[in-house]
């Protein structure tokens, strides 16, 4: 495994690059379609005949999305979106980076989606009626309160999306995507080390998986803040009393 790893260091570095940019810009592609389509489905239904069926037409749609690209591995996505576009332009394929990218970003959104409706149907209805009673329109209500809190509720669920799709990349082999297992199935080809390349691929993932988990735990710490705060005196005390007991503690 050393002299495996000593001889194709450079290509599988490229690999681990070429996995942490899919896995990267598809986790916020993704998240921006979950949120956009979250948004979209919690929107309250309109009075308006006409608005009404195009609200309810546009759940259907993105209710269609969602289940299907849920419903399917992405390795066969992979494939019917390759060649499916070749099969359409006499056999042009799509740039297979654009490509990786664009399948790890729409099946991410799929699941994202969902995740984000959960994280704002989750926000406690008092919320949105307070906010409503200040005077704040639905949408001023769902990005300046709603939003927020749902977004942090979500947190470790899109934590687990961004593992899922550093080691889901290697499905993007089938198009002939260069990601780490793509790397490793060429250095089998040429070492024939099968157990020992493949075994030294597994202890790659599990480092970029294990590192990247513990460094969005990290990030969640941070964002929840302390767990035990002082508090300073009495609502009770009047200013003076309440600066007086401050200085002197």
């Amino acid at each position: 495994m050393i002299a495996i790893l000593q001889e194709y260091i450079v290509d599988i570095l490229i690999g681990v690059g070429y996995t942490m940019l899919v896995a990267v810009i598809g986790t916020v592609v993704g998240l921006a379609i979950g949120v956009l389509i979250g948004v979209y489905r919690t929107l309250p239904c309109p009075r308006n005949k006409a608005a009404k069926f195009f609200k309810r037409a546009g759940d259907w749609v993105l209710g269609a999305y969602v289940e299907i690209f849920r419903g399917t591995p992405m390795m066969v996505q992979a494939m019917v979106i390759y060649w499916g576009f070749a099969l359409l332009n006499n056999g042009q394929t799509l740039n297979v980076t654009f490509s990786g990218l664009f399948i790890v970003s729409i099946n991410t959104g799929a699941y994202m989606a969902e995740i984000v409706r959960g994280g704002i149907i989750s926000v406690d209805r008092g919320q949105t009626e307070g906010a409503h009673a200040l005077g704040l329109s639905h949408t001023q209500t769902m990005f300046n309160v709603v939003l927020p809190q749902a977004l942090r509720n979500i947190l470790p669920s899109v934590s687990n999306e961004f593992v899922i799709n550093i080691k889901d990349t290697s499905v993007l082999n089938v198009i002939g995507f260069t990601e780490l297992f793509f790397v490793a199935k060429d250095i089998v080809t040429q070492t024939y080390q099968t157990f020992r390349t493949y075994l030294l691929v597994a202890i790659v993932y599990f480092i970029l998986t294990f590192g990247i988990s513990m460094l969005l735990r990290l990030c969640e710490r941070k964002m929840d803040g302390k767990q035990n705060f002082k508090l300073l005196g009495s609502q009770n005390l009047d200013a003076q009393s309440y600066a007086l007991e401050a200085q002197n503690d």
